[in-house]
């Protein structure tokens, strides 16, 4: 059974489109060409350009609450009046719900304002002829999913990714995945977390990697494309957060200066930590050999893969719990065959298998990144080698079409399990690099 013939289905987003989800908008883009009838629903208004090109080729409507001011209050207010005249004791139920939840909760009028959001998507979801809602991310978009669910009878589902589920108490994710008909999250390091979470729910817990469309990456020669600059180019990208480890980073590059390894350093993406992180490399004597770029379009970003001799990526787990799961640049830089060095943290390991198709460091350890950092920088045979098998797992595990499939089949039926990836390679991301022989 297709999307399209057993009705339309909303994917509700707290952003859409923003320039950083690109994984979102590749799953949208996916579903709508297997046949999905998409509605998208934004619960804020879009990002300022730039925006992804791939957003021009997405069909499905937007819709958003108006921004502020009068036209705002006057839709919610007809969008909770239609619900509550077409659903009256459904809707009792939802207030009743807000009511609880908002006294138990340290920010109630949080719960509040996924309430009136969940209004304007049950409305809207109503006159549509929804049949389905799909919420990405466990915080605020499932909320206001889960209002609409109560208000609406519609059946939802959410994806959870990596901020999101962990800095969500475990009290809402059990209360939102007891409601679901199935939780998707993006890395078996997530799965696991979960299905100890969640414990009767468990079953209802889905591994669904963050598919890559390989055809818009098409590998590069084993030789990146050289500029007038002879020094090797290790490319990161990432906003300029704690959890992204920029920090250790420009720690490891300080390290191979001094050792006098002939490299530059481009930092791509913009953050709270620029000014920090511009100080930091003042403090390493490191300019002109470590540059923060800023934010690129995702085409300036791909022309820019093909340039690079490593990706390299530091993300740790911060003190308030957030973490990444696999981070969509690193399945992007694989895509183009440059080999990569990241960290053993969260999903990662199950992507970057240390000594197979990548290298791993420990997690804030800015010398065992160097030493990971220095091996593919002087080998460039090893370098292409495991740049060579991290495509070859990207074809048959990160595969968009297949990824989309699976999600399409449990928004279908829940109760199928939809279709399970293919797991021959086990990893639990536990293995130190210096076991694994680094």
């Amino acid at each position: 059974m297709s999307a399209k013939a057993s009705g339309p289905v909303a994917y509700v987003m707290k952003r859409y489109p923003r320039l950083t989800e690109t994984f979102i908008l590749n799953e949208i883009r996916a579903m709508e060409r297997l046949g999905a009838d998409i509605h998208i629903f934004s619960l804020l208004p879009p990002e300022p350009p730039p925006h992804h090109p791939m957003v021009g080729q997405v069909q499905a409507p937007i819709h958003s609450p108006a921004a502020a001011g009068f036209g705002k209050w006057a839709g919610l207010a007809r969008a909770h009046g239609h619900m509550l005249a077409s659903s009256p004791l459904r809707y009792a139920g939802a207030v009743l719900r807000a009511i609880v939840w908002s006294s138990l909760s340290p920010r109630p009028l949080s719960v509040w304002k996924q309430f009136g959001r969940g209004g304007f998507i049950a409305s809207t979801c109503r006159r549509s002829g929804i049949r389905h809602i799909h919420a990405h991310f466990a915080n605020a978009p499932a909320a206001s999913a889960r209002f609409a669910n109560l208000m609406s009878g519609i059946p939802y589902s959410f994806t959870t990714h990596a901020k999101d589920l962990y800095l969500t108490p475990p009290r809402l994710l059990r209360e939102r995945a007891r409601a679901a008909t199935f939780v998707a999250t993006c890395t078996d390091y997530n799965a696991r977390y979960l299905r100890d979470l969640l414990v009767a729910d468990a079953d209802k817990v889905h591994l669904v990697y963050h598919g890559i469309d390989l055809s818009q990456f098409n590998p590069r020669d084993e030789q990146p494309a050289r500029t007038s600059n002879p020094a090797k180019l290790v490319l990161s990208v990432g906003r300029l957060v704690a959890k992204k480890g920029h920090d250790d980073l420009i720690a490891a590059c300080a390290m191979l200066h001094r050792k006098g390894l002939a490299f530059r350093c481009m930092i791509v993406g913009e953050g709270p930590l620029r000014s920090a992180l511009a100080a930091q490399i003042d403090e390493f004597r490191l300019t002109g050999v470590v540059t923060l770029e800023g934010a690129m379009t995702h085409a300036e970003l791909v022309a820019l893969y093909r340039h690079a001799d490593v990706f390299a990526l530091a993300p740790r787990i911060t003190d308030d719990g957030d973490r990444d799961g696999i981070p969509n640049v690193i399945v992007e830089a694989m895509a183009t065959g440059v080999p990569v060095v990241s960290t053993d943290v969260s999903g990662v390991p199950e992507l970057v298998i240390h000594g197979q198709t990548g290298l791993l460091a420990r997690s804030n350890d800015p010398a065992s990144f160097a030493d990971a950092l220095e091996r593919l920088l002087v080998d460039p045979q090893q370098a292409a080698s495991l740049a060579r098998a991290a495509r070859q797992r990207l074809v048959r595990d990160f595969d968009l079409w297949t990824t989309t499939r699976q999600l399409h089949a449990l928004i279908d039926c829940p109760d199928c399990g939809g279709i399970q990836p293919e797991r021959s390679d086990v990893v639990d991301g536990k293995a130190s690099p210096a076991e694994a022989g680094s």
